[in-house]
Order: structure tokens, then C-alpha cells, then sequence
């Protein structure tokens, strides 16, 4: 039987060292599975081969403006906001709401100092 209230410093440190090791092996583990599962989750699909270079003489911004894809609620504006912000604020309504983003409608977020 091991006498643990009159143990000696090193056996104290050598508990103290498995101990430790226990647990940095076990964090290991885990960081091993989550790679796994992340590795297994985000299988990249095999990108498609790029087309024939287009010509660049037809710009951007000349392009007319396309219509929102479907789903979409359109633009807005915001006035002395983060766009992060507007982000966070959008998916609190939505959430409070209890209806998906898509189908609100925000026409501009302004800050309230």
C-alpha cells in the first residue's frame, strides 16, 4: 500500500510528472480527432478547370448591375457602421424574430451614439 500522506518529494514529482503527462496525451488525442473529423468534414471538391482567359477590355464596372440572387433580401444602406456590426445586429432580429435572414428586409442600419 502507497503511503500518500507521508510521501517523499520525489515520488511527489514523479505523480506530478504522470499526472501532467496524462493529460498532455490526452489533449493530443483530442486535437488528433478534431483534425480528423475537420479534415473529413471539408473534403475539397476537385475545382473545375479554369476557362479561356477573357479578354479584359470589358470592365467591371460596366457590367450592367444583376439582379439579386434568389433568396436574397437586397441592398442596404449603412450609415457610420461596421459592416461586422450590421452583421451582428441583422442576426440578433432575425434570431429574436424567429425567421431566417433571407426573408427580412433591412433597408439601412445607422449607429445611435
Amino acid at each position: 500500500m502507497i503511503d500518500l500522506v507521508n510521501i517523499s518529494i520525489g515520488n511527489a514529482a514523479g505523480y506530478a510528472l504522470l499526472g501532467y503527462l496524462v493529460v498532455f496525451l490526452g489533449l493530443v488525442m483530442l486535437m488528433c480527432v478534431i483534425f480528423v473529423m475537420g479534415k473529413i468534414m471539408h473534403k475539397e471538391t476537385p475545382k473545375a478547370a479554369p476557362a479561356a482567359a477573357a479578354p479584359a477590355a470589358a470592365p467591371a464596372a460596366a457590367a450592367p448591375k444583376a439582379a439579386p440572387a434568389p433568396g436574397t433580401a437586397g441592398d442596404f444602406k449603412l450609415y457610420n457602421t461596421d459592416p461586422r456590426d450590421a452583421a451582428m445586429v441583422m442576426a440578433i432580429v432575425a434570431d429574436s424574430l424567429g425567421k431566417p435572414l433571407n426573408e427580412l428586409r433591412f433597408i439601412s442600419i445607422r449607429e445611435v451614439k
